[in-house]
């Protein structure tokens, strides 16, 4: 690990322009920063540390919603009564993701900032598009298993490793942010990250120094909350392909359905256009295949990862038939 300059701050304002200096990297948690410093694919000349900000704190919205500040932690979050209560799937999604030990550290906007763990950005001596760009992505043709198959491009498959903000993305949540200059913006989590195109190294839509302070969620859902996550093993790993879901039966037919994916897509993906197809139906198996095929006609597997494809469609299925069963419709 390289020598660098670490400064507390307990000022926003400060936060932002420390933020701004050439080299600096905002830390909280660090639980992914450290990793990435010690095999020097992070090289920062200063760590400005914000956990005296006031930004830990969870709060209602006036319209029902709620505002998670973003040095909370995973435990807390996914701990809180009215999180456990209305926003089930995110709570369920936090709780499969890392251990114990790190979600009582990693905070809500670190954890939407993490970076992939493929093999290769790992890999210092590999290259990688997303380290040095134009270097190439050795991943295409190379080991690519638990890698991407949407939204990818001839530079990078690079999957988000994130459970959090895919249940995050189903829920339609906005992430605000303070500016350099002294603004603030809202960023709905749909536009919050970049795809790879010909510039995988460019993550997100932030600019330097641009700091997350909050995650704002709308009014909760109606329906039944759920996240399965199929992994290598039972815990501590990332996803091959997750599902969160939520999804409202009445009268024999799906009345709400969203349904958000990890482990498929180079940012968490989601498909309004598949679940319009599913809204109002019975939830029969060739409407949910219809609606699977939608999702995943783009999709560019590897040799390795093309599993995901059918594993994909299986938990589509198992989703809505769960879905239909608890509420006492025959599958």
């Amino acid at each position: 690990m390289k020598p660098f300059v670490y400064q507390r701050v307990t000022d926003l304002a400060d936060a932002v322009q420390q933020a701004s200096q050439d080299e600096a990297k905002l830390i909280a948690g660090g639980t992914n920063l450290l990793d990435l410093m010690k095999l020097e694919i992070e090289k920062p000349a200063k760590l400005v540390d914000i956990n005296g900000l006031a930004l830990d704190q969870i709060e209602a919205t006036s319209d029902g919603g709620m505002r998670i500040g973003a040095l909370v932690t995973n435990s807390d979050l996914a701990n809180h009564p009215r999180i456990r209560q209305d926003y089930a799937v995110l709570s369920r999604a936090i709780l499969a993701g890392a251990s114990g030990q790190l979600r009582n550290k990693a905070t809500t906007g670190g954890n939407l900032l993490q970076r992939t763990r493929c093999h290769y950005f790992y890999q210092p001596d590999s290259a990688c598009n997303k380290r040095k760009p134009g270097s190439g992505c050795p991943a295409i043709g190379g080991e690519n298993r638990g890698l991407a198959i949407l939204g990818v491009s001839d530079h990078c498959i690079a999957q988000h490793p994130s459970d959090m903000a895919v249940a995050m993305r189903l829920l339609d949540a906005r992430v605000e942010t303070r500016l350099p200059d002294g603004g603030s913006r809202q960023i709905p989590l749909v536009d919050f990250y970049c795809l790879p195109g010909d510039t995988p190294h460019i993550e997100t839509v932030l600019q330097p120094g641009e700091l997350i302070t909050h995650v704002v969620l709308p009014a909760p859902p109606t329906g039944r909350h759920d996240y399965v996550k199929v992994r290598d093993r039972a815990s501590y790993a990332f996803a091959l392909v997750s599902i969160a879901s939520v999804i409202e039966v009445q009268n024999g037919q799906l009345a709400a359905i969203r349904m958000a994916f990890g482990g498929i897509g180079v940012q968490p993906w989601r498909n309004e256009a598949a679940e319009a197809i599913l809204l109002g139906s019975t939830g029969d198996s060739a409407t949910i295949d219809q609606a699977a095929d939608l999702l995943l006609c783009a999709a560019q597997p590897q040799t390795q990862n093309l599993f995901k494809v059918s594993l994909t469609r299986r938990l589509i299925h198992q989703a809505v038939q769960q879905a239909l069963t608890r509420a006492g419709v025959a599958a």
